[in-house]
This record gives structure tokens, sequence and C-alpha cells, in this order.
């Protein structure tokens, strides 16, 4: 004891010089030490707890990637025994866990077998260098229990294969959630014996005849259990039920609809008799039937699930039921009552442009809250891809899912965040600025590290600082030109803030409930922004621009030729207008069927710029007319992203 109390002094001492930089999520407490251990003689893992088979399984792996030899026993010199060890009466958490790294062994101990499982995703993550790991102490466990990922297979069909990398990347970030929404109005697309008709192609208006069968489903639930990771399915009724009705010919809300829906409940439970949880939905339908829902809850209660989810707002759920939060702004959860919630609000990828979506999660505060109480549990993130796709892969571009994964299990692991939403880089004097700075260093390194060959749309956004300059009465004219446009970097020009990052919110679509950068924005207005970007030599370079990325908002409509949106957006690099693409489907009116195709700068080729040697000029014009876009579902975005790719370039 008192030579672990030493260890802990000395790492203590030199823990800020030292740290271990690059793990996601970052441990509640970590101490470091400069000093190495060597694994070059190998390892002796013991294996001295039957449970913990897949976990020493998890060990071997782990090593073997490393390069380093195991070894039958420790009776050689200097070789490194690694340990895990369950302690029941561990303080904290079900997941908590410790792992220490000093001169002569690595030991990982936890409460359970899934705090084991973390302690060893943590491990993963350690830099190894010559055969070396660096000396740590960590202690850790989550801020929330109920750490969770959405997928979406009801609008848009995902393969098997797709669907189990995504369960690998959130066990490898500790999330412990899949939320898998199945069935929708496009589609429900799990088998039933009972009534195959159900998963008929005629029955689906997308990816028809695409439906997972009873073995798929027995399957992803294995590939969860195994990684620590509960399986919540979402049966979604009483409402996004026109594909039942379509084959049943029946609301679900009538008497007979009733009939059938519970005997596909009754089915559902025969064939997964291991799942304990089942999300029953309710959002976005007219109850005409008050019964509905409770005679639902009971239904499944008495098959045997032992706790029922639902959407906030939505139907009348029960009091026992699980509420998840979709809709309003930031409010506080307060510990009252016997209600539990799960937050989703403000947390849709699909809402978000893909650099916009780490800024906005980072700092997020869930519920409002550093860390989770009775009433409130936790988050899940979701991937609403509610545009047809033309290929599964497209998603991971549309929206920016694993740069948001990765970005959403710091902020639920660790807890804290900021109060209210923000869409930008902080400043570069807030307090929070630093953390980001660190965050994305991180994040850049894993996508380095670990996501080589996939689709991982993020890039450096620090550095890049635009000189913002308005307003601009426009009259409702969006081609309105004025005075800074002949001369941008005139000494007279009054430049109302400075902000940082690829992608700029001027005004959120959402409305003031997420902080733009304009604080009190006026319709019928021009802004300007402006850079200066170096290059160490002349030549072409890849560049990200967009004034209203469409992968979020399944219903906007393309731009027209030789325009970058229809509100009247300009780029100029060194007094030359910068073309906007060649678009492929230009006008294309939004249509959720009409998949996108080079509408977002995520998922199409990069705008290749020549850059002179030296410091260049960048102008973006920035007009808006109305706020409120032609429909509800196609609005009017108030932003920019404009971002050299090869961000050590950058120099502002």
């Amino acid at each position: 004891m008192i030579r672990l109390k030493v260890l802990f002094i000395f790492l203590a001492f030199y823990s800020a010089a030292y740290a271990q930089k690059n793990l996601i999520p970052q441990p509640q407490q970590m101490l470091l030490a400069p000093e190495k251990l060597d694994l070059s003689n190998g390892v002796w893992i013991k294996n001295t707890d039957q449970s913990l088979r897949a976990e020493y399984k998890l060990l071997d792996h782990l090593f073997a990637s490393w390069n380093i030899n195991k070894v039958k026993n420790s009776s050689k010199k200097r070789i490194t025994t690694v340990s895990l060890h369950i302690l029941p009466s561990l303080a904290g958490k079900e997941e908590v866990y410790n792992l220490l790294i000093n001169a002569n062994e690595i030991r990982i101990t936890a409460k359970s077998a899934k705090g084991i499982f973390y302690g060893i995703q943590t491990l993963r993550q350690f830099d190894i260098e010559n055969k070396k790991i660096q000396l740590a102490s960590i202690h850790d466990e989550p801020a929330f229990s109920w750490r969770a990922f959405l997928i979406d297979v009801g609008r848009n069909y995902q393969p098997l294969e797709m669907i189990k990398e995504q369960i690998d990347i959130m066990s490898k970030y500790k999330l412990n959630v899949l939320h898998f929404h199945f069935t929708e109005d496009i589609a429900w697309r799990l088998e039933s014996e009972k009534y195959p008709g159900l998963t008929d192609a005629a029955v689906m208006t997308r990816w028809k005849g695409k439906y997972y069968s009873k073995q798929d489903f027995k399957e992803l639930i294995k590939y969860c259990q195994e990684r620590h990771i509960t399986f919540l399915p979402e049966i979604d009724m009483p409402g996004h039920s026109a594909a039942f009705m379509r084959f049943f010919g029946v609301d679900m809300q009538s008497d007979s609809g009733m009939v059938y829906i519970k005997e596909l409940l009754t089915e559902f439970r025969t064939n997964f008799p291991e799942l304990d949880l089942i999300h029953i939905g309710g959002d976005e339908v007219k109850i005409t039937n008050k019964n509905f829902m409770p005679e639902i809850t009971r239904h499944v209660e008495q098959l045997g699930f032992k706790k029922t989810f639902g959407w906030d707002p939505g139907s009348n759920l029960e009091p026992q039921t699980i509420r998840q939060m979709w809709m309003g702004g930031p409010k506080l959860i307060e510990k009252k009552g016997d209600k539990v919630y799960i937050e989703s609000k403000h947390l849709y990828i699909n809402h978000m442009d893909p650099l916009e979506t780490v800024t906005t999660l980072f700092h997020r505060k869930i519920g409002e809250i550093d860390k989770e109480h009775k009433n409130l549990i936790g988050a899940t993130l979701c991937s609403w891809p509610d545009r047809a796709v033309a290929k599964p892969e497209d998603m991971f571009l549309h929206s920016a899912i694993y740069p948001a994964i990765l970005t959403f299990a710091e902020r639920i692991w660790r807890g804290g965040g900021r109060p209210g939403w923000v869409s930008n880089i902080v400043p570069a004097n807030d307090p929070d600025y630093a953390d980001f700075v660190a965050f994305e260093s991180r994040l850049l390194a894993h996508n380095t590290q670990y996501f080589e060959n996939m689709p991982f749309p993020y890039t450096s956004q620090l550095g890049l600082k635009w000189e913002l300059i308005g307003p601009f009465a426009n009259e409702g004219d969006v081609h309105r030109s004025f005075q800074v446009e002949q001369n941008p970097y005139d000494v007279s020009i009054k430049v109302d803030q400075i902000v940082e990052g690829g992608t700029v919110i001027l005004k959120h679509w959402f409305g003031n409930i997420i902080h733009s950068a304009i604080q009190n924005p006026e319709p019928n207005t021009t802004w300007y922004a402006r850079t200066k970007i170096w290059s160490d030599k002349s030549g072409e370079q890849p560049f990200w621009i967009d004034f209203n990325n469409l992968s979020r908002s399944y219903l906007t409509d393309s731009p027209e030729l030789d325009t970058w949106d229809y509100k009247g957006s300009q780029a100029y690099l060194n007094g030359k207008r910068i073309n906007p693409p060649t678009w492929q489907q230009p006008g294309q009116k939004g249509e959720s069927e009409v998949p996108l195709i080079d509408e977002g700068y995520a998922y199409r080729k990069p705008t290749m710029l020549y850059l002179k040697k030296g410091w260049n000029e960048v102008l973006l014009k920035l007009p808006v007319a109305a706020f409120r876009g032609r429909t509800w579902d196609n609005p009017a975005k108030w932003m920019f992203t404009f971002i050299l790719l090869e961000n050590e370039k950058i120099k502002n």
C-alpha cells in the first residue's frame, strides 16, 4: 500500500509534462510518469477468472497487434505480468475500472466485466514505441450510464457488416446501447414468420425487398452482447407505420390493427427472449385511440420486457416508460418525481454539417447537467438518413457519423460541457477553447491511427480566423454589391467580429435556441467574411467550400448552375470569383427519393484553387433575404464552409 502511494505521488508530479495525449474518451482521473514499461521480453497474461474469457481473448489480440509475445509464465526475468480482477466492492458505477501500468505489471481492476472491457479499450489506445508503454494510473467511470447510438435502417437499409462495423466503433469508445430503428413508413425490415408478406418488396417504398432475417437479428444481438452493448429494438407505433398499413390494410390504432401489432410483438418476444428492453415509439402521430399506448405497454410488459422506452413529446406514455426527449431547446432536467428521461434533443447528426457536428457535440451539456441523476440517465446520439441514398456508404459522408460518435463518446463519458447550445468554435479567450483544441488534436490522431480507408469527414478547423463585416441592407436584393467588394482589405473597413473555423454558422436554421455568430440577425442583409491563407509554394490546393450543405435537410433544393445556393452567396480568391461546381442535379427540387450526388462538400471532389506563394486573400459574400425557407423542411441556412484540406498550410 505504501508502495502504491509513493507511485501515485511520483505519477502526479510528472503527469502534466508527460501526458498520454490521445485517449478518447479521456479518463476522469489519469496520472502518468515519464518512464516506460519495456514489453520486449513478452507478457504473461494471468488467466485466473473464467468469467472473463472474452476479455482475455481481447488482450491476446491486443498484444499480438502490438507485436508483443505472450509467454506461459513469469519465471523469466523482466516478463511483464498482465492481470484482470473483478472487485464487486469497488466504489463507483457498474462500469468503473482502474488501469495501472507500473514497472512490473499491467493490471485492470473493475466492478464488473463491463469495467474490465472498458479498461482494455483504454489500454488499446496507449502509444507503443519500441515495444514500450508509458507508466500510468487511471481511475475512470462514466458520467452517464446510458450512452447510446441510434441507427435508422427503416428508411435506408444497411448491410449486416456495415452495422457490425459501427458496433465495433461504439464498443471501442465505450458507448453501450445500440438503438435499432427498423420499422418505418418506408419499410418494415424484420421478417415475420406469421406474416411473411410484411417484408415483401411491394410493401416497401425504398430499398425494396431488403430486410433482416430472424437469424440476422440474433447475430446482431449476440455481436452486441460480446461487446457489452445493450441491443434496444424500436418498433415504432402507432406512427411511422405506413408500411404496416399497406400490408394489413388497416390503421394500427384500429381494433383489428391492435390485434395484428400484438401478434407481431408476441412473435418478436418469442423469437428474441434474450432481450429485456423495447422502444415502442409514439412520436409524430395523431392519437385517435387513447387506449393504444397503455394497452401496448401492458402487452409488452406481460410478454416479459422489463423496460419500455418512448419518444417525448409523443403519445400518452405510461409513467414507467422511459422518455426519450427529441424536441425543444436546452432545458435543465431536475431531480424531481419518478419519470426517467434520455436526452436526444439536438443530438441528430443529420441536422448538422460535418464540421459543425464536432463543434456542437463537444460543447453539448447533456440535459444541462454535468452527470446523471435518477431522472436523467444519459443520451442517445441519432443518425436519421431521411433522404434516400444511392448506396449505404453515402450515409457516412452525408453526415459525419464516425467523427460524431467519437465526439459524443467523449462528452457522454466525461460529462460536463457548457450550458446552452453552440454551433461555432468558442472564442480563444473562452475557458472552453483550450479543451476543444486538445480534443480536436486527439480526434485527428484517432482518424489517422484507427480510421484508415474509412469515411471520416473532418479536418482541423483551428487557426482559420474570419473577420465578419456587416450588416449591409440589401432591401431583398441578394445580388446587390457593396463597396467592400471593391477593396476588401481597405483599412477603413470596420470589422464587426472575428470567428474561427472551417464552418461558420451565421444564423442556425433551428433558430435562436442555438448560439450562432450573428447575435441579432436581420433579414434582407448582406455580410462579408474575409481571411488570408498562407501557402509555401504556388500551385493548386484542395478546398471544401459550401454555403448550404444539404446533408441533413432532406427536401432542400439543389442549387442552379453557376450558383452556390439560392441566397446569392459568392466566394473570391485574390479578387477573382470562385466558380461553383458544375452540379449534376442543378435546380433539382427537394425530393425524399432523389439521392444527393454532389450537393455537399464532404461527398464531392474538393474544389481545386490556385494559391500563389505567400498570402492569399479570401472574401466571401453572404447575403440573405427571408430566413423562412420555401417549406419547413427546405429551410434557409445562413452559413458557410471554406477550408483548405491541408491544414498545416493555414497560418492565420
